[in-house]
């Protein structure tokens, strides 16, 4: 860097990724909370026809996450920028695999279990990269940590999986339902 160029502080890995996962979890979960109340006729239908076609909030998160990724190749954001930016992603990535389940079968329900879990995994994944330790500090006390939280979170995993299930069969076909009568 130029001496002559003022200082640009670069945030770290860590923080940007806390950013994107915070605004990807409340994008998810106010999301779900729309969809559900404009299914179940509790706020008016907010959602975008073209010509009688239903543009889904993936869309937006596809947009979104073109002009975040161009934004950040050619600009390379720093400071308040680069936060910015960081809560953008979070927010593009919400919209976004809120409706995974879309993304493998088109036509199908929104609430397809393949889209909670897309979500669970992208949340594992940015909150790796927002409170992992780097490699370079990885010590032998943290391996065996690693080791524990892995098999802790793979447990969970499992837990998750068998009570998603179990909802699924409780709460899916109402849902289903509620979804084929509240279409326009």
């Amino acid at each position: 860097m130029d001496s002559k160029e003022p200082h640009l502080h670069r945030e770290t890995a860590h923080k940007l990724a806390r950013l994107a996962l915070f605004s990807f979890l409340v994008t998810f979960i106010l999301s779900r909370v729309f969809v559900f109340l404009i299914m179940s006729k509790m706020m008016p239908n907010m959602y975008c026809f073209v010509q009688g076609t239903h543009v889904h909030h993936l869309n937006y998160g596809i947009f979104l996450l073109a002009t975040v990724a161009g934004y950040s190749v050619f600009r390379r954001p720093t400071s308040r920028a680069a936060e910015v930016t960081a809560l953008l992603y979070g927010l593009a990535m919400g919209l976004t695999f809120d409706e995974f389940g879309m993304w493998l079968h088109l036509g199908g329900s929104y609430w397809q279990r393949a889209s909670v879990d897309a979500v669970i995994v992208v949340s594992a994944l940015l909150g790796l990269v927002a409170f992992a330790r780097t490699l370079k500090k990885f010590e032998r006390h943290h391996f065996w940590m690693f080791l524990i939280v892995l098999v802790i979170v793979l447990g969970f995993g499992a837990v998750i999986y068998i009570a998603g299930l179990r909802l699924g069969e409780m709460v899916g076909q109402p849902l289903r339902e509620l979804e084929s009568t509240s279409s326009p």
